[in-house]
Parts: C-alpha cells; structure tokens; sequence
C-alpha cells in the first residue's frame, strides 16, 4: 500500500500574488496542528505545491522528520481565470458544472484535473510502498480525487475546511481508502 495524505493548506493573507501568498497568523497555528497530527504516521517523503502558503503548512513536519520538501509544479493550485474574478463562488461552481468549460485564460476541470493526476500517478509509481504528504490546494486535490472516485465533487469542495488532511491508499494505482485526519477540535 502508498498512503498519500493530502494536505489542503492553511489560511493565508490574500494578495495577487499567488506564488508567495504567506500563511496568516491563524494558519500558522494551523500549520503546527497539521505537524502534531502527521508526526507519527512515518512519512517518508514531503512534496508540495510551489506556492508559499501550502510549503508553509507541512514544513514543521520536513523540520521533524529531516526531510527536504520536494516541488512538484503540477500540485499548485487550478488557474480559475486570468484575472481575478468579480464572484469567486460563482465562477468555481460553473467549472463544476461543465468539466470541459474555462473562464479567460483559466484551466478547464478536464485541463486542471489532467495535470494533477498526472504527476500524482508519477508519484505513486516513484514512492509505491512508501506515505507521503503532499502540500496542495483545494480545487486541485479534489480533482485530483475525484478522478478516483466521483463523490469528491464539487459539494465536497465547499465543506474543505482550511488547512485539511486526507489519507488516500493506494493498491498501485487503485484508490482503496480515503480517511479524513483533519480535525479542527
């Protein structure tokens, strides 16, 4: 069995800038709740998102268990669109209801979802055997889950809480298990 956990990052302080958007006070709270939770479940291997705010929420567990965080581009979160947009709810639930629909210059769910399944099949087959936390957002990992199993949808999304754990066994490349860790308590 490969135990992936999914790690949904903490809340961060918006701003435009995607890339380096830090985590917020709260979520670096958050962040030491995620390490407390994951320190004992021998992970071996840390991959995150390049994006400041989900590095941020698992790097308390690379300073513990002595592990670099690796990058993985395809793990950064979906482009809704180009610009920023007017109604953001909005604009995430009309790419829920088309898979194949985009907003300007954004990925598609089929685009985004594609991406990320990608490189977490490439992950699967270079770490089998092995648990890995993985630093990502939440539209991508539950594309990313929902290429397994149809009930991670758009509903599932919407009650993610911000940071979130999901543990997902895999037979090789079959999804077995999927366990929530997170608890906010």
């Amino acid at each position: 069995m490969t135990n992936l956990y999914f790690v949904r990052h903490a809340h961060s302080i918006y701003s435009a800038d995607e890339l380096n958007r830090p985590l917020s006070e709260r979520g670096k709270a958050d962040a030491g709740k995620v390490t407390e939770l994951l320190k004992n479940e021998c992970i071996s291997v840390l991959i995150s998102s390049p994006y400041k705010r989900a590095i941020q929420t698992i790097e308390g567990l690379a300073d513990i268990i002595g592990v670099d965080i690796a990058i993985e581009e395809d793990f950064r979160e979906r482009l809704l669109a180009e610009n920023p947009v007017d109604d953001f709810e909005h604009a995430v639930a009309k790419v829920w209801e088309d898979d194949s629909f985009s907003w300007e210059g954004g990925e598609s769910n089929m685009v985004a979802q594609k991406r990320g399944v990608r490189a977490l099949e490439d992950v699967l087959e270079r770490y089998e055997g092995k648990n890995i936390a993985i630093g990502t957002h939440g539209n991508i990992m539950v594309l990313m889950m929902n290429y397994f199993d149809k009930r991670f949808d758009y509903t599932f999304w919407k009650q993610l809480d911000m940071p979130d754990i999901y543990k997902l066994s895999f037979d090789n490349l079959r999804l077995s298990e999927v366990k929530r860790i997170w608890d906010r308590s």
